[in-house]
């Protein structure tokens, strides 16, 4: 079993930053792929952005240039630094690892961006 713990969310204004966190535990392994998905009322989970072990990445168009996701295997955390927040990025934001063809979520985190 992986354990996920995030960290991160908050309150923030609209042109803010926030940086989450995402820390995994147990039985990782060294090939996988980590992202964060978002969930906000009324709407279906979305993936935000993605990260594999060796530094590749996606981004889902409406956070491309405003969000960077990053990891440190040593750590076996990834981060997902956003800026420029704007409303429409209130949500639900949950980490996910996939390895060995199971994937894992964490209890996500909340994020609301208003004024």
């Amino acid at each position: 079993q992986v354990q996920l713990v995030e960290s991160g969310g908050g309150l923030v204004q609209p042109g803010g930053s926030l940086r989450l966190s995402c820390a995994a535990s147990g039985s990782v392994f060294s090939g996988y792929v980590m992202g964060w998905y978002r969930q906000a009322p009324g709407k279906q989970r979305e993936l935000v952005a993605q990260i594999t072990r060796g530094g590749n990445t996606n981004y889902a168009d409406s956070v491309k240039g405003r969000f960077t996701i990053s990891g440190d295997n040593a750590k076996n955390t990834v981060y997902l630094q956003m800026n420029s927040l704007k409303p429409e990025d209130t949500a639900v934001y949950y980490c996910v690892r996939v390895q060995l063809g199971n994937m894992y979520w964490g209890q996500g985190t909340q994020v609301t961006v208003s004024s």
